[in-house]
């Protein structure tokens, strides 16, 4: 099978520099990818360039956007594959739109370098792209907590009084945000002393409250010459500033007025950048957020600077030489990424730096995570924000969120509740808007939307050994923790395409949970939820799925086409009709996923057992993977991995077997807490543990579906019995 075959030439020379690659379309060809694309998560019969942008509430098929990730993998005779260009100019992708059955990709310059991983799954495919472009950086584990922002905490007042509310509701959280109102005129690097008068007390007194501060440190630095201002004075002292056409340091408009913007192709440049944040990291801030970095410029209908500027790369391991920012302007932003992330690691040796971008390029998943963006408050945002993170995670950035209730404009309540709940399952849970939007923080518009809103949130909070366990395998293998179905269902189809394409905004959070938000989510109208073949379990109650319907698919003409035959490899559909305080979730059969009681934060150690749910299923497997949260101890053996499996057998037998932890850290628990769901506590079953006759218990009061037993976790492998008599 021919996975990308040229119909003619191998590629068409245009202009000299240029060039455009041809390639054949099958039949049955699907494409995913490219990043940050506003829209289906399939690119066929679509066009798109890679070229950051500036693009404050982007609206559907507005393109381009922040990122140029060129990598998509493509499915074709029921097999995936993928393809990166490395080429750093602006490019454009046309999966048959201009002309179908033809792929062209084109740019105006520089290398055809291009690389195909055969696969033959998407997780498969994963694996090799990360191997090429790097893993993903580990995060510190609070960056998987809920974390609240605003532009426009304008005092320290009003930050405390943030911090306070949040503590004070009850609402689980890890960190708060400044944008550029901490600082002084809006200059990178300062802080604004009226505004925030004990500026490093209120970060200590935030800390000792287990909450995290991150700041904002946008690129441009302002032009003040004579002024005290460290940032400008030390660079223009080092000539560490791009340059335009004709050799005079590059000044352009933005936050602060007239700016230069540092050179990031420049190690020494990198080096300087990455020494600005020694104040900061001293005053106990535990993360950075560069924003502004496509770069964008006020001012000029590019939003960017001129194309023409020039960059001096001198780079160790590479030739030294002058580039324009035609060629530079897409690694931009991930350079200034790696310039904080590098800088941070050199200030603090040993911690995991939390560094956010808003551009990147292929590779920039090294340097910290994303997210996607000025997002607007529209039910239509929040809809497409899975495909766009689940496209995210495709290119590398595993640890990427969506403004939670959109950037720009005005959420309803219901829209902010509702988008509180699907971004619980991202990997980045970040509430953030602009200063004119109506207050987006969870307690925003009454007790019983706060009271939703926090159930979810604390679900999250729950739920984060599981979640703790995927951001592990992601920083190991760059297979991401939000995940559409094909990368866990690859051979089954719909009508001889991958099911995301039928099945609307389900996606996996991990391998053992899909979540299936409304694909209308303004609609209260019912919908069909398709589940991938076997059978489910719904998360919430732990009971398995019921009234499955034969699968419905459009067939020509409009027909509808029922799929009779349900066997083993035939997807389902479940009728869900929405409402405000629920999410649908459900629990492939086959999964053992970890659990922890409540806390408030991820500082805070949990009071109890581990809590082990078993879903009986074929291939029933799980693992719970934990470390000390903050430190790259874990890469000279300093973690715990626990591998889960079970068995069933006659006489309604299930048989979990907890192993023996591989890793020298010793975990907060001492006991699980097995709950194996499917096996009724009230119908008469014997638990043996190891050899040995327990008790049991429901694991709800008058819980019919569920069975819990509590056992000693003291490192050794245990093996758990529960049949029926």
């Amino acid at each position: 099978m021919s996975l990308l075959a040229d119909p003619g030439a191998p590629f068409v020379a245009h202009d000299k520099a240029g060039f455009e690659l041809v390639k054949s379309i099958p039949g049955d060809g699907h494409y995913f990818g490219l990043g940050d694309k506003f829209g289906p998560l399939d690119r066929l019969g679509r066009t798109y360039a890679m070229w950051n942008s500036d693009s404050y509430a982007y609206r559907e098929g507005q393109d381009p956007l922040y990122k140029d990730i060129p990598f998509f993998i493509g499915f074709t005779g029921g097999a995936y594959f993928g393809m990166f260009l490395d080429n750093t100019w602006r490019t454009t992708f046309d999966f048959g739109h201009l002309d179908p059955g033809r792929l062209r990709i084109a740019a105006p310059d520089g290398p055809i370098d291009y690389y195909v991983m055969a696969g033959p799954t998407a997780r498969d495919v994963e694996v090799q792209y990360a191997q090429l472009t790097g893993t993903p950086a580990m995060p510190p584990r609070w960056a998987l907590g809920f974390q609240q922002s605003r532009w426009r905490y304008p005092t320290e007042k009003d930050l405390r009084g943030i911090v306070g509310r949040l503590r004070k509701d009850r609402i689980p959280s890890d960190a708060v945000w400044m944008d550029i109102d901490y600082q002084q005129k809006f200059r990178p690097f300062t802080v604004d002393p009226q505004a925030f008068p004990t500026f490093g007390k209120m970060v200590a007194d935030f800390t000792a409250r287990h909450m995290h501060t991150v700041a904002i440190t946008d690129l441009h630095v302002a032009e003040l010459p004579n002024a005290g201002y460290a940032p400008y004075d030390s660079g223009m002292a080092q000539d560490r500033f791009v340059r335009t056409a004709d050799g005079k340091p590059y000044v352009g408009p933005v936050w602060p007025g007239p700016t230069l913007f540092p050179d990031f192709t420049q190690a020494a440049t990198r080096a300087w950048w990455g020494g600005l944040y020694k104040g900061f990291v001293q005053q106990g801030i535990s993360g950075f957020w560069n924003d502004m970095n496509e770069p964008a410029v006020f001012s000029y209908p590019t939003k960017t600077m001129p194309l023409d500027n020039r960059h001096r790369i001198d780079e160790p391991g590479f030739a030294s030489r002058v580039a324009t920012h035609a060629e530079l302007h897409n690694l931009y932003g991930m350079q200034n990424q790696r310039a904080t992330y590098e800088g941070v690691l050199a200030l603090k040796p040993g911690e995991r730096p939390f560094v956010m971008t808003r551009a990147s390029y292929a590779g920039g998943q090294r340097y910290g995570v994303t997210w996607t963006g000025d997002n607007v408050s529209t039910w239509n945002h929040l809809a497409l924000a899975v495909p766009m993170l689940e496209s995210l995670g495709l290119g590398g950035f595993a640890f990427a969120g969506a403004d939670i209730g959109g950037f720009a404009g005005i959420a309803s309540p219901e829209l902010l509740t509702k988008w509180y709940e699907v971004a619980m399952f991202t990997p980045i849970a970040r509430s953030h808007a602009d200063p004119w939007s109506h207050p987006q923080e969870p307690w925003a518009d009454g007790k019983r939307h706060e009271d939703i809103r926090r159930r979810f949130i604390e679900a999250r909070y729950r739920l984060l050994p599981y979640n703790d366990t995927l951001a592990e395998e992601a920083a190991r293998t760059g297979v991401p923790m939000m995940r559409p179905l094909f990368m866990e269902f690859p051979a089954t189809l719909i009508d001889g395409a991958p099911m995301d394409l039928a099945s609307g905004s389900e996606f996996m959070w991990g391998r053992a949970l899909l979540v299936a938000p409304a694909p209308a989510p303004e609609s209260p109208g019912a919908y069909d939820v398709t589940l991938p073949p076997g059978e489910w379990y719904d998360y919430w109650t732990g009971r398995k799925v019921t009234g499955l319907q034969t699968l419905r698919v459009w067939g020509a003409g409009g027909s509808v086409i029922d799929m009779k035959d349900m066997d083993a490899t035939t997807p389902h559909q479940v009728s869900v009709t929405p409402r405000l305080d629920q999410l649908p979730v459900y629990v492939r059969a086959g999964s053992i996923v970890p659990h922890q009681p409540l806390v408030q934060s991820t500082d805070e150690t949990p009071a109890g057992p581990l809590q082990l749910d078993v879903y009986p299923g074929p291939d029933c497997h799980g693992s719970v993977y934990t470390d000390d949260g903050h430190s790259f101890a874990f890469r000279t053996g300093a973690y715990s991995r626990t591998d889960l499996t079970c068995t069933t057998g006659a006489d309604d037998r299930v048989t979990v077997t907890i192993d023996r932890p591989q890793g020298t850290y010793h975990p907060w628990w001492t006991a699980y807490r097995v709950v194996v769901h499917g096996v009724s506590p009230l119908e008469g079953h014997a638990v043996n543990l190891d050899g040995h006759d327990i008790g049991a218990a429901p694991a709800r009061p008058a819980d019919r579906s569920s069975l819990a037993v509590t056992i000693p976790a003291d490192g050794h492998r245990a093996t758990l019995i529960v049949r029926k008599i």
